[in-house]
């Protein structure tokens, strides 16, 4: 096997399956540099990235026996690897912790959108932010991907998360985006937006119930 074409195994391994240009093709994302150590990854990313997020009580309990080592170092250099297993697991530890911090490197990651999966993780922790710049992530995002009708990524998370923060806010940033949404679905990807919040709303009901445990414990 040449060097291409293990590089490209790796890169969709990693959640790069689609590549594409974009205008944040020159925004400049976090990295870590380097890869992380396969223990890191044993302890922070194996128990969590495929956690069902509505089995709250699983993922606590999981959580538990390392939560005293969890901080802001340990998210970043989950944020930071090119994998979405990892980033997801990152975007959910934001999440938990109210890490506004990462609040950036995570609105870049969406923009980029550079691995599948891990955006709708992004779309969960900014919306749990609720700050105006991340509300700002989100609709950058839909103003560019919903006009990229060959690209099927995180719009209709974005959409929810931006139901989400209107709810809190008494706003009405997604209503402004439905006509945009319209063009964008087909036949093949169309799905109603209500379906797709219940589902955004069940996995925010769960991230925040982890969060209580999280500061409870």
């Amino acid at each position: 096997m040449n060097e291409n074409t293990k590089r490209q195994i790796e890169l969709h391994s990693a959640g790069a399956t689609v590549r594409h240009k974009s205008s944040f093709e020159e925004l400049v994302h976090y990295s870590n540099g380097t890869k992380l150590e396969p223990d890191f990854i044993k302890k922070w990313c194996v128990p969590f990235y495929m956690f069902q997020i509505n089995n709250t009580n699983e993922f606590i309990e999981k959580l538990k026996p390392i939560k005293d080592d969890l901080n802001t170092d340990v998210v970043k250099n989950l944020l930071g690897d090119f994998n979405w297993r990892t980033r997801i697991v990152g975007a959910y530890f934001s999440t938990i912790m109210d890490l506004k911090e990462v609040e950036d490197i995570i609105g870049i990651h969406l923009l980029k959108s550079q691995v599948c999966y891990a955006g709708t993780g992004y779309c969960l922790t900014l919306a749990s932010f609720n700050t105006k710049n991340g509300i700002e992530y989100l609709k950058k995002y839909l103003d560019y991907y919903l006009t990229q009708k060959h690209l099927h990524f995180d719009q209709r998370d974005a959409m929810s998360a931006l139901k989400w923060t209107d709810q809190l806010n008494g706003t009405n940033e997604m209503e402004k985006y439905l006509d945009l949404y319209k063009d964008w679905v087909s036949d093949k990807y169309a799905q109603n937006l209500e379906h797709s919040f219940k589902g955004f709303e069940c996995q925010m009901e769960s991230l925040n119930k982890i969060k209580t445990a999280y500061n409870n414990v």
